[in-house]
C-alpha cells in the first residue's frame, strides 16, 4: 500500500509577510531543495507572547505562555512548485522538559486529475538537519496531526531523548500541493520541567531457536502506528505467528523509532529483524536487517545522485538494499534509482495486482541482461506491505533457505537468491535441475554441466489447488501443466543449457483478467544452467 506523493520544482521567493519575519533560504546543497523560514522564540521559562515565524507568502506567528508552558503558533501558504523540505527553525532555552507540536492545513475538494494537498511532518534537534547527521528525532509523515518528544518518551514515530537547548527544526514535507496553494498551522507548546532520564533501549536478540538449516517464511515489510500503520507491533508479532512465519522486519517509514518497540514479543518461534522503508519521492526502498537504532536519511532524489553513498550505508550497518514495488503507481513510489545498488528487489507487494507482473517481467528481463554480460544477477523477494485490517501479514511471504534462524543466516539465504515467494504459508515448492554425472543445484544456484548435457527440471508444490505450473527461461515459459485438484503434484521437464540459460517456477491461479495471466500463488528465484 502506497501513500500518494508527487514531484516538486523549487522556486525562490521573497518573504511578504508581517515586519520582522525576515527572509527565507532555499538551500541546495546535494539533497532534495529545502527551504528554510524565519526562527520561532520563546523565552527562558516566562510568560511570552508575539509574533513569531512567516512561511512562503503570507505568514504570521503568535504566541501564549505560563511559566511552566509557553505556546506559539505560526501560519502560512506554500504555493506550487514548494521545496521538498521547508524547516520552521525553533529557538529552544534552557529548561523545557517536553517539546509539543500539532498542526493541520487546508484540504479542498479538487476534481480528477489534479493534485490536492498532501503534508508530512517530522523533527531535528539542536544538533542539525545535515542529510545524514544526528539531528533526526523522528518523523510521522501525514500520519498524526500532532506528536510529543521527552527524555523519557515521544510519540510513536519519533526517538525519546534529551531536549536540549539549542534551534530544533520542525520539518515539513508538501509531498503535493493544489493550484491554490498550501495554508497550514502549525503550534509549538514548550512545556518547561525536570529534564527527566532516557532508558536504555531494547532491542530483539539477533538468533531465535529455529531448526538448524531450513527453509523459514518471512514477511518484511509491515508498517505499525510508527509510521502510517494502524497496529501496534503487538499485534503485528501475533498476526505473524498465525500466518506461520518465522521472522519478520521493522520496516517504518522514514524513522527507525519501532527498533525499540519489540520487547517481549520476539521468542524461539520469531526472529524480529530491524530496517526502515527509506521514502524518497523517487521511490521507496527496504533497508532489511539494519543494526538496530540505524537511522536511514531519505531527503534526495534520484537527479541528486545520493543512493548510492546510503545504500552503503545501509551495507554498513549489515542490512540489506531492496528496492519495493518498483512499478508501484502512488505519487513517488515508482523506483526511479536503478538496480545497480540493490541486493535484492520487492516483486511482489502485498495482494497479486499487475503492478507486480510488470514488476515480474522486468525482473525477468534483468535475468536475461545479467546472464549475457556476465553480472551479478539481483534475487527477487515479495512482502505485505500489511499497514492496518483487513491487510494479511504473510500475503506474500518469502521463503528462504538458512542455515538457522538468525539475522546473519536470513540475510545471506536472501542475498544468495536461495529463496522463493508464495502467497500464504499453506503453499510450499521444492524446485531444482539435475544433469551431468550427479549434480545437482537448488534454487538460486547453478548447474555447472556442459552446453549439450541432458538436465532434468523438477518442481514439487504443495497447497496450490487450481492452479497451473509454468517453467520459464529466458526465452520465456517453455512449459506449462496443470497441478491436480488436491493442489499437490510434480512437475518434470527436460532441457539443455544450450536452450535455457536458466529456468524459474511460477505457480498461478486460473486468469481473471482477459489478456494477462492468472495471479500468482507462488514463484521461484532461478536456477542458471551451464558453466
Amino acid at each position: 500500500m502506497c501513500k500518494d506523493h508527487t514531484d516538486h520544482h523549487h522556486r525562490e521567493d521573497e518573504n511578504h509577510g508581517t515586519a520582522g519575519l525576515g527572509r527565507r533560504g532555499l538551500l541546495v546543497t546535494g539533497a532534495a531543495a529545502a527551504l528554510t523560514l524565519s526562527t520561532v522564540s520563546f523565552a527562558s521559562a516566562a510568560p511570552a507572547g508575539g509574533d513569531g515565524t512567516g512561511a512562503l507568502g503570507t505568514g504570521t506567528g503568535t504566541g501564549t505562555g505560563t511559566g511552566e508552558e509557553q505556546t506559539r503558533t505560526v501560519t502560512g501558504t506554500l504555493p506550487t512548485g514548494s521545496p521538498d523540505f521547508v524547516y520552521l527553525p525553533v529557538e529552544v532555552p534552557r529548561g523545557v522538559s517536553e517539546i509539543h507540536v500539532s498542526y493541520s492545513y487546508e484540504r479542498p475538494q479538487m476534481p480528477a486529475g489534479t493534485q490536492g494537498n498532501a503534508l508530512d511532518i517530522g523533527i531535528f534537534d539542536e544538533r542539525g538537519t545535515a542529510l545524514g547527521g544526528r539531528g533526526f528525532r523522528g518523523w510521522s509523515g501525514g500520519a498524526r496531526t500532532e506528536f510529543f518528544l521527552r527524555a523519557d518518551a515521544a510519540s510513536p514515530g519519533y526517538v525519546p531523548g534529551p531536549v536540549r537547548a539549542g534551534t530544533w527544526h520542525i520539518a515539513l514535507g508538501p509531498y503535493t500541493v493544489a493550484p491554490q496553494g498550501l495554508a497550514y498551522q502549525v503550534t509549538i507548546t514548550l512545556r518547561f520541567g525536570a529534564p527527566g532520564r532516557t532508558p536504555a533501549p531494547v532491542h530483539p536478540p539477533e538468533r531465535a531457536k529455529g531448526r538448524g538449516r531450513a527453509w523459514y517464511r518471512g514477511d518484511c515489510h509491515i508498517h505499525s502506528v510508527h509510521s502510517d500503520g494502524r497496529r501496534t507491533p503487538a499485534e503485528i508479532a501475533a498476526l505473524a505467528r498465525a500466518a506461520g512465519l518465522d521472522f519478520i522486519n521493522t520496516s517504518e517509514h522514514n524513522t527507525h523509532s519501532g527498533h525499540s518497540a519489540w520487547d517481549g514479543l520476539w521468542g524461539d518461534d520469531l526472529l524480529i529483524l530491524t530496517g526502515e522503508e527509506v521514502t524518497t519521492r523517487n521511490g521507496h526502498v527496504l533497508a532489511i536487517g539494519t543494526d538496530p537504532g540505524t537511522f536511514v536519511d531519505w531527503r534526495y532524489r534520484a537527479r541528486d545522485n545520493r543512493f548510492g553513498h546510503y545504500a552503503r550505508e545501509i551495507r554498513r550497518a549489515e542490512g540489506l538494499v531492496v528496492p519495493a514495488h518498483p512499478h508501484a503507481t502512488c505519487i513517488g513510489c515508482n523506483w526511479k534509482f536503478g538496480f545497480a545498488d540493490a541486493d535484492a528487489v520487492e516483486v511482489w507487494n502485498g495482494p497479486y495486482t499487475v503492478d507486480d507482473e510488470v514488476s515480474l517481467a522486468d525482473w525477468d528481463n534483468s535475468l536475461v541482461s545479467a546472464a549475457r554480460s556476465g553480472r551479478a544477477w539481483t534475487p527477487a523477494m515479495g512482502n505485505s506491505d500489511a499497514h492496518r485490517d483487513p491487510d494479511p501479514i504473510g500475503t506474500p511471504q518469502t521463503v528462504v533457505l538458512a542455515e538457522d534462524l538468525s539475522r546473519d543466516a536470513i540475510l545471506a539465504g536472501i542475498r544468495a537468491g536461495h529463496c522463493y515467494v508464495a502467497e500464504s504459508s499453506a503453499v510450499s515448492l521444492s524446485f531444482g535441475a539435475a544433469g551431468g554425472r550427479g549434480r545437482h543445484a537448488g534454487i538460486g544456484d547453478r548447474l555447472r554441466v556442459n552446453a549439450d548435457d541432458p538436465v532434468t527440471v523438477r518442481l514439487e508444490v504443495t497447497g496450490a489447488p487450481g492452479c497451473t505450473a509454468h517453467l520459464v527461461t529466458d526465452q520465456g515459459t517453455l512449459h506449462t501443466a496443470p497441478l491436480p485438484a488436491s493442489g499437490t503434484g510434480t512437475v518434470e521437464w527436460r532441457t539443455t543449457p544450450a536452450y535455457a540459460t536458466y529456468v524459474r517456477a511460477e505457480v498461478r491461479h486460473t486468469p481473471t483478467l482477459p489478456g494477462l495471466p492468472g495471479p500468482l500463488a507462488a514463484f521461484t528465484n532461478p536456477v542458471f544452467l551451464g558453466e
